[in-house]
């Protein structure tokens, strides 16, 4: 089946995106087409945050690809960070408060930077160490995921309760 790729070439610098009265992204491409209710969609959002985001469609086809965030224009940029915010919900555990027991599944009390919440640790792979090996993606069973930007800032008690699971 042919894709239709005509806009997913478009260099990034001549993009305009803004918001309608409806508060919904529409992107006008260089050639002058419109298109409405754009959302944009990070190809590696824990690797490369900033690298590769695709402007897709209502209809969920691509419409433009954006090798790096920071080549397009300030404004786009913009637009295109507070979408994906609003978006990609994840919580920063700032302390944790307890846990029920040091064998997997286990039920975790925590404080995050949204108030506290309760998570169930499946399994130990569930905990992956990103850059620098103190940044952490702990993904919850239920799929949410939360992270701990750097283990050294957690206070002693915390620091003890995660090294029981990494």
């Amino acid at each position: 089946m042919a894709q239709d790729t005509s806009h997913a070439s478009a260099p990034q610098g001549d993009i305009t995106l803004m918001r309608n009265a409806h508060g919904r992204l529409v992107l006008q491409l260089p050639d002058g087409t419109q298109h409405e209710g754009v959302t944009p969609v990070r190809a590696f959002p824990v690797a490369a945050p900033d690298e590769g985001v695709s402007l897709v469609g209502a209809d969920g086809r691509e419409i433009a690809w954006l090798p790096r965030l920071g080549g397009v224009p300030a404004p786009v940029q913009a637009l295109v960070r507070e979408e994906l915010a609003a978006r990609e919900f994840v919580p920063v555990i700032t302390r944790l408060v307890s846990v029920s027991g040091f064998a997997t599944p286990s039920t975790w009390q925590v404080e995050t930077d949204r108030g506290p919440a309760e998570l169930v640790l499946k399994g130990e792979e569930d905990i992956r160490r990103l850059d620098e090996r103190t940044h952490l993606l702990i993904t919850a069973s239920g799929g949410l995921q939360f992270r701990v930007p750097d283990t050294g800032a957690l206070d002693r008690a915390s620091r003890k309760l995660l090294e029981r699971f990494l």
